[in-house]
């Protein structure tokens, strides 16, 4: 366990909440200067904010810049090295609840304007458009599966001269297009830290008028990126 490592991961997840849900309550909050801006937009913001996270990680000690415990299975997979599994996963989460809390209180007068209850609820977690487990399970997966493919491809030792700041460009790149076009289903959680943290800060915190948390759902944003990284591991390795 690398403390440091930890701290890294831990900021980085901060600041991809933190931009990323500070994105959709921008869009769906009442009396927000951003509200309706749509669905290009908080992809848009979503991908730039996994490309700030992944600068803010690096800078404060984690070389990996995971932020997403699927990521973190994915790679310790096609490493066969399991040791950042127990320090990098914890961090993520708390620091993806960090990131939500911060939300809470960047727009705390805008909560009380809000009378729509997915809507409150849609910022900090992700929820399907149409109610369909086997396919919300499978847009999940799918997404995941994509992800970890793409990033093995973006840093494969083939891309030659590959710069870190343009392999951070690219992954957002990555995202956005994953969100772009897979991303109308369940909203692309494609990551257990980023839908669980805030989902746990949904539930404690004292919105006005938040409604439940949809704990029946939230497995699936969990489970299936797990599954979906593990699949694009052993698929990667079987390939190599």
């Amino acid at each position: 366990m690398n403390p440091v490592e930890m701290i890294g991961e831990f900021l980085g997840t901060f600041v991809l909440i933190l931009l990323g849900n500070g994105v959709v309550a921008g869009v769906l909050l009442k009396k927000s200067k951003a509200e309706g801006s749509g669905w290009i937009v908080i992809t848009t913001a979503w991908a730039l904010a996994v490309i700030m996270g992944v600068f803010v990680a690096k800078a404060f000690g984690s070389p990996s810049a995971h932020l997403n415990p699927a990521v973190t299975l994915g790679f310790a997979i096609l490493d066969n090295d399991y040791s950042k599994l127990f320090s990098f996963i914890p961090a993520q989460i708390l620091g993806a609840a960090l990131g939500a809390f911060f939300v809470y209180l960047h727009y705390f007068p805008h909560w009380k304007e809000t009378n729509e209850k997915s809507a409150i609820l849609a910022i900090f977690s992700t929820e399907p458009a149409i109610s369909h487990r086997p396919s919300n399970f499978f847009s999940e997966f799918l997404g995941t599966f994509l992800l970890i493919l793409g990033i093995y491809s973006i840093f494969h030792p083939s891309m030659i001269g590959l710069t870190v700041h343009m392999g951070a460009f690219l992954v957002g790149v990555l995202v956005w297009a994953i969100g772009l076009s897979l991303g109308g289903t369940t909203g692309y959680a494609i990551n257990p830290a980023r839908d669980l943290g805030p989902r746990i800060m949904h539930s404690i915190l004292p919105i006005p008028g938040k409604g439940k948390s949809n704990w029946q759902y939230a497995w699936i944003p969990v489970v299936a990126p797990l599954t979906g990284a593990v699949v694009a591991a052993f698929l990667i390795l079987w390939l190599k």
